[in-house]
């Protein structure tokens, strides 16, 4: 295959052999023609697609790929080592849980970003652009408002407290049992989270090199627990930040060999707006549209509230820098990466569209899900390059590693100081074995998580409703605390079970009675443009054929024989985007919590200063009152009056300064 070509450009390729009949497939294009899609009943137990896949896949994985993706897994490692023994002499649970509260904003920054840019990011957010188009950019905005309210609002009230846990906080503004519930949310919503992370990379590594899915699996979660365990939380910042760059620069080869492919970024852009992707002007204010301008910025905003502001993973990053003004730096900085990560997926969703604009792999059967559609791009534009390859799947284990990575760290902080600390007396060497205890602990049960990642559905919308789910009740009950002076632990408790519960069952309604295509309104995919060619034996002539469908299509066509499922009257409620699961969980939390609160004596309530936010606590303050201060300066400078006064004294009332302006033909002389 010469440079510049795809695989489904090239006539005559390799001949891939079918146990079937004596079939012959041209590999001459990689979706292998719709012939497969519509009789796939007949073929799928003796030559199912995705193994005719995975067969002309691990033909073009090189050793330098190998090489390229095992370097990662061994420097990740290495750091684990080279931590573990720096701080051997330093063994106790802060050091290893907080990094003795002394790192600098810009490997904090770092850690940040790459730890909710994960393999679901790499993988998932090009599949979103190509099929539902370019608007969840938007999310650009709500990093933004995230970054605000949590820089103002949260980091103020953690850092100050010295908290090693942010469910320490519930127990001091509530009670125990708000701190429990708090960090049992938290651990379940977690460890699901870190399964879906760790199953995706494995998929896409079983994808383009044929490696078995549950050795990849492990793989990935026994080398994350390994330097976890080992090093604490300055292994897990400094992996991140080498697997940040390892994950921009896979990003940044598939970018690049698109470009060149298709001739140009323009041709690009035009081929993603005659397709219809780049659709950022839709500001339909219906709650039950899956993506436009509102639900993305509203929605994305309260999600990433709620990562950034009350989860664990990334409150455990920020105060362990050694001043508030390094953390405040921390999290800007943070915002630059998310939004190069950002421009990187949405770009590289235009790019698969415009590469299979006229051949949709998905919609031709080959594949079996969009999160697969990244690695099978990578095997399309990269598989003449050896190494790149390899570096697109190091790409996605790292953001998976830095998530998972993150996770274990958290989860053992919280069980430590939440579940263990309170209840058991231990030395801090004792506690500092218990803490490398639970991250052992945790990263075995984050890979026996991932057996459930299969179950839910497409990655990126499973993982987003995990975190509205649990993250919005969660983020109501911290902002009830810090905002809401008169807020008892009864309306604390009562909001946030409510919250959950109404959540909890919209997620499952609209697994159940999934929103109409009117509302999700994916965008048309097409395979007319996809050639293939049969020989051999089988008489592949037009009586053979059976009816194709349409070739321009918004998925794979299903037939259903059952009976449809009536819709109830709250249908429309379960279809609500899932982008508002956050908002929705939040909004009742708080609004159940402050009625409670009302009835139940909070009005009287006298809660401690450090518990609230006050105005001294935020940098708006500081910054309103540096402009007053040089505004005010300037009003004098102006005030010629008052300067003279003070710089004079009093003019003498008999005085009069008056210059007299008397014509000179008028003085006698």
């Amino acid at each position: 295959m010469s440079q510049g070509q795809h695989l489904h450009d090239v006539p005559g390729t390799t001949l891939t052999r079918c146990p079937w009949d004596n079939i012959y497939m041209m590999a001459q294009d990689k979706f292998v023609n719709f012939w497969i899609t519509v009789n796939l009943h007949r073929i799928k137990n003796s030559c199912p697609v995705s193994r005719l896949w995975t067969r002309m896949a691990v033909a073009s994985f090189a050793l330098a790929d190998y090489v390229v993706f095992a370097l990662m897994l061994v420097v990740s490692a290495a750091v684990g080592i080279y931590y573990a023994w720096v701080d051997r002499s330093r063994r106790n649970p802060g050091n290893f849980l907080t990094g003795g509260r002394k790192l600098t904003a810009l490997p904090v920054s770092l850690s940040l970003t790459a730890s909710f840019m994960s393999a679901i990011t790499v993988l998932s957010f090009p599949a979103e652009v190509y099929q539902y188009g370019a608007n969840i950019g938007f999310y650009g905005l709500s990093y933004l408002m995230a970054m605000l309210v949590t820089s103002e609002v949260f980091l103020p009230i953690f850092y100050k407290l010295e908290i090693t846990s942010t469910f320490e906080y519930l127990e001091l503004r509530f009670n125990r049992a708000t701190r429990l519930l708090g960090t049992l949310l938290f651990i379940v919503q977690t460890i699901l989270y870190s399964g879906i992370v760790i199953y995706v990379p494995a998929l896409a590594l079983n994808q383009v090199t044929g490696m078995n899915l549950w050795g990849a699996v492990i793989s990935t979660g026994v080398v994350c627990t390994f330097y976890c365990t080992l090093g604490g939380l300055k292994a897990v910042v400094w992996t991140d930040v080498f697997q940040l760059g390892v994950m921009i620069a896979g990003f940044l080869s598939v970018i690049i060999a698109s470009v060149i492919l298709q001739g140009g970024v323009i041709n690009i852009f035009s081929d993603s707006q005659h397709g219809g992707r780049i659709n950022f002007w839709d500001f339909d204010t219906n709650p039950l549209r899956r993506h436009t301008f509102w639900t993305v910025a509203i929605g994305g905003t309260f999600l990433w509230t709620s990562i950034y502001g009350t989860n664990q993973s990334q409150v455990q990053r920020y105060i362990s820098c050694k001043s508030i003004t390094h953390a405040r730096f921390s999290l800007f900085i943070n915002l630059l990466g998310l939004w190069l990560i950002l421009l990187c997926s949405v770009f590289a969703g235009m790019c698969l569209y415009s590469i299979y604009k006229s051949c949709d792999p998905w919609t031709s059967g080959l594949l079996s899900a969009l999160d697969q559609l990244m690695p099978y791009l990578v095997m399309d534009v990269l598989g003449d390059y050896p190494g790149l390859p390899g570096l697109f799947v190091a790409a996605a284990f790292s953001g998976s590693l830095s998530t998972v990575s993150s996770s274990i760290n958290a989860l053992a902080a919280v069980t430590v100081e939440d579940l263990i600390k309170p209840y058991a007396s231990m030395s801090e060497r004792q506690l500092a074995w218990i803490s490398k205890g639970t991250s052992l602990l945790y990263g075995v049960l984050c890979i026996g998580m991932a057996g459930l990642a299969s179950l839910l559905g497409p990655i990126f919308q499973a993982v987003i409703s995990i975190f509205g789910v649990i993250g919005g009740p969660l983020l109501g009950l911290f902002t009830l605390g810090i905002l809401c002076p008169f807020a008892t632990s009864k309306g604390a408790l009562s909001g946030v079970v409510l919250g959950l519960a109404v959540s909890l069952w919209v997620a499952i309604g609209a697994q159940i009675y999934p929103p109409p295509p009117e509302m999700s309104r994916p965008l048309s995919l097409t395979t007319e443009g996809c050639n293939f060619t049969m020989t051999d034996s089988f008489s592949w002539t037009s009586t053979d054929l059976p009816t194709l469908p349409s070739s321009t299509t918004t998925a794979p066509v299903l037939i259903n024989t059952k009976t449809p499922i009536s819709r109830p009257a709250l249908a429309d409620w379960y279809s609500v985007s899932y982008l508002y699961f956050s908002p929705i969980g939040t909004i009742i939390t708080i609004s159940v919590g402050l009625i409670v609160s009302v009835v139940t004596g909070g009005r009287k309530l006298n809660v401690e200063s450090r518990l609230r936010l006050t105005k001294e606590d935020t940098s708006l303050y500081y910054l309103f009152k540096i402009i007053k201060e040089r505004a005010m300066r300037r009003k004098r400078k102006l005030d010629l009056k008052k300067d003279r006064k003070k710089t004079f004294g009093n003019p003498n009332p008999a005085f009069c300064d008056v210059e007299l302006d008397l014509p000179q033909s008028s003085i006698s002389t």
